[in-house]
């Protein structure tokens, strides 16, 4: 039963591996390897920013602040994250890009966890 359970930090973990703590790209076997969902914890220092948006997204996507100031554009809409607990979620086929107006940490959860499909 203890290989079925993982205990970790997300800022010691998410450093390993550009952020993301769950997904396809864990190895089988691992707890947090899942084919279902994926998980990031995202530390952002002010002015970071995905400046090529991402465009044809196969996967619906949670973005919750858990500090600092996170702005996420989306096709004609621009919604900023100011408060913790802030979120905005998106569809499948939604264009979305990203700047962190303050150094921000974001809790990140993208479904289902698609193979192939590395966009960080």
């Amino acid at each position: 039963m203890s290989d079925q359970v993982y205990v970790g930090n997300a800022g010691v973990d998410a450093a390993g591996d550009r952020g993301w703590l769950l997904g396809h790209f864990k190895p089988p076997g691992d707890p947090r390897h899942s084919e279902d969902v994926e998980i990031k914890w995202g530390v952002h220092p002010a002015g970071d920013e995905r400046a090529e948006w991402v465009r044809g997204e196969a996967r619906t996507a949670l973005l919750v602040l858990i500090s600092g100031r996170f702005r996420v554009e989306l096709p004609g809409r621009s919604v900023l994250l100011s408060e913790p607990g802030d979120y905005v979620v998106w569809g499948k086929g939604v264009d979305h890009s990203w700047r962190a107006e303050a150094a921000s940490t974001v809790l990140t959860v993208r479904w289902p966890s698609v193979p192939g499909y590395r966009v960080g």
